[in-house]
Parts: structure tokens; sequence; C-alpha cells
């Protein structure tokens, strides 16, 4: 069996298995980015300078794993659905607020 089956979609569309560095920092950065999105979305609260610090620290530690985890897994694919989800959901939640207010 050839490993470039078993690829994610993102991993396969930044060619992981080719050009290995620049492939996997890619894929990091695309799961920090879709991370920050997802938590900003949906579970963010306004909080303390310091304590926003030590979130985004940890989250982006965090995503060194699901990094590696994102080379066969729908790490990244799963992110963009619950962004979507979030994104459809507030706009959602605006214009219900709109309308109640007028």
């Amino acid at each position: 069996m050839d490993v470039t089956e078993r690829l994610s979609f993102f991993a396969s569309l930044y060619r992981v298995d080719q050009n290995a560095e620049l492939g996997m920092w890619l894929l990091y950065l695309t799961i920090v980015g879709l991370s920050i999105l997802v938590y900003k979305l949906g579970f963010a609260q306004k909080l303390p300078l310091g304590k926003s610090i030590v979130i985004y620290l940890f989250l982006i530690v965090g995503c060194t794993v699901l990094t590696f985890l994102g080379i066969f897994l729908p790490v990244a694919e799963g992110l963009v659905v619950a962004a979507l989800i979030l994104i459809i959901y507030k706009v959602r939640l605006n214009n219900e607020k709109k309308k109640g207010n007028v």
C-alpha cells in the first residue's frame, strides 16, 4: 500500500510526502489558523491579556500534536467543518438579534 493514498486532504494538498519540511509547516499553520478561528467563534470570552496569551500559547503547542495526527487523520478537515458550522450559527444568531431589535 502506498503512503500517498493514506494522506489526509490537506497533507496531500501540501505534498507532505514529497517536501516534508515545507508541507509540515503549511499543515501546522493551517491547523493553528483553523483552531484559532474555531476557538474565537465558539469558545472565546473576554479575558485579561495575560490569560489570553496563555490560552493561545497552549493552543499553539497543542496544534503541534494535532499536526502529526493530521498527516493521516482528517484533523484540518474537521476544523474546517467546525468553523463552517460556527460561522453559520453566528450569522443566524446576528440575523435573529437584528429581527428582534427592529
